[in-house]
């Protein structure tokens, strides 16, 4: 027996840094029970450097990532999608669009790395920990028994792993 596979769809306003590196974080560690996307309300024209430096200096593949407009996920020949995760707060506040295969949804906000200013070494510091809460959330996501769950449990879990309330998650 096959196990399914879910799709996900990573947000964020830009879609430069975090949903990016979210995305390749989750095909990553997703290791194809899952299928990972990312995308803005307002990409940019790149990928942020310092988010693809982080993802390679941690072993993270970065081959095809790009910036993406949300639209592109809500058309009839999109992917259904099965969770919608916005990463951070101004994407969480503006209307989506009707997403395609009825996904469950949560907000799992994460500073913005591209917004830090300073040296370079305080703006990589930014980055390294963004990394560092989006991969220990989706290894949480990822160990989840997703088929085990129902609706309500598992959107109780989702919303915990978005709070950091790592205590309520797998108990």
């Amino acid at each position: 027996m096959t196990e399914r596979r879910y799709n996900v769809l990573f947000l964020c306003t830009g879609n430069s840094a975090r949903s990016i590196m979210a995305e390749a974080l989750l095909n990553y560690w997703g290791k194809g029970r899952f299928r990972a996307y990312s995308a803005g309300s307002h990409p940019k024209d790149q990928v942020h450097p310092l988010a693809i430096d982080v993802l390679q200096s941690n072993h993270v593949p970065t081959v095809n990532l790009r910036s993406k407009s949300w639209d592109d996920f809500a058309t009839p020949d999109a992917p259904p999608l099965d969770f919608v995760f916005t990463v951070c707060d101004n994407a969480a506040q503006e209307v989506c669009p009707v997403w395609p295969g009825q996904p469950m949804t949560a907000h799992w906000g994460i500073h913005d790395p591209a917004g830090v200013r300073g040296s370079d070494e305080v703006r990589r510091r930014a980055f390294d920990k963004a990394f560092r809460e989006l991969d220990a959330r989706l290894k949480i996501f990822t160990s989840l028994r997703i088929d085990a769950l129902d609706q309500i449990a598992l959107q109780r879990q989702l919303d915990a792993i978005g709070q950091d309330r790592r205590e309520e998650v797998l108990s």
